[in-house]
């Protein structure tokens, strides 16, 4: 699917829905006329024919080429999780992969993903000439990130994960999303996650805010309420004025790219 995404061509999702059940997850409004999007990090469908149909469109683009065919970008994952559980049974992610690899390697391929499961496919992704994984991160404690992620894989092991890759020689990236007002924007935090990504050796990092869709923002003031009433205020004022949030965001962010060796900007 084409996607206008700065940056990227097309958008690939092998699933539908996502268990894991992020509270800050926006990607449920493509659900917004379907009953499913009422369970929301409970309802995944696998679209099963989907490394079946990749195929036969990139067989039809290699006997109509219409000319030289720029390279293009491609990201796995832009509204749910290429590497959430369903993959362990169903492999569509790797299938997808597979046919790339046989069939346009030339592409330049991004995977975005919170899953450890992606090292599974060092085989296939080293088959393709420009592949990436990135790695969402939104807070540097497990125990606090599980709160957020219930049902994803702790921060520790997407880190340890990105250092396997970058050992194979994986380009591996970091994307801090969405940083979340008063906890994860909190200057301790915020450089706790900034120097574990360092020590994991990755180079490249993109800090996006948070969005406040309505049913997001529902859930995490219910959360914040509960969990962590002290940043309430903070989420509150990002509310209130985004603008002058995220001025004084990017200067924060400009003095870190300095300390840390990043140029960190929002996407």
């Amino acid at each position: 699917m084409k996607t206008g995404i700065p940056g990227y061509d097309y958008c690939l999702n092998p699933y539908s829905g996502c268990s894991h059940g992020c509270r800050y997850c926006y990607a449920e409004t493509v659900l917004r006329f379907r009953r499913e999007a009422d369970r929301w990090g409970e309802y995944v469908a696998a679209k099963v024919n989907f490394p079946e149909v990749l195929r036969r469109e990139l067989r039809r683009r290699r006997r109509n080429p219409g000319g030289p065919a720029p390279v293009r970008r491609v990201l796995f994952g832009t509204v749910t999780d290429a590497y959430q559980r369903a993959e362990k049974d169903f492999g569509l992610t790797r299938s997808s992969l597979e046919a790339l690899a046989d069939l346009w390697p030339e592409a330049e391929v991004c995977i975005l993903t919170k899953s450890g499961l992606v090292r599974r496919d060092v085989d296939v992704i080293k088959r393709l000439k420009g592949c990436s994984v990135g790695f969402t991160i939104t807070l540097v404690d497990d125990a606090a990130a599980a709160l957020f992620e219930p049902g994803a894989p702790p921060p520790s092991i997407r880190l340890e994960t990105a250092r396997e890759l970058l050992a194979e020689g994986i380009p591996v990236w970091v994307f801090i999303a969405p940083l979340l007002p008063g906890i994860g924007d909190a200057p301790r935090a915020l450089e706790q996650l900034l120097a574990a990504i360092r020590a994991a050796g990755v180079a490249e990092v993109h800090v996006d805010p948070l969005n406040p869709y309505p049913t997001a923002v529902r859930r995490l003031k219910a959360l914040y309420r509960t969990e962590f009433p002290w940043a309430e205020r903070s989420l509150d004022g990002y509310l209130r004025n985004q603008r002058a949030y995220l001025d004084e965001l990017a200067v924060h962010l400009e003095v870190l790219s300095h300390r840390f060796g990043y140029d960190l900007r929002l996407a």
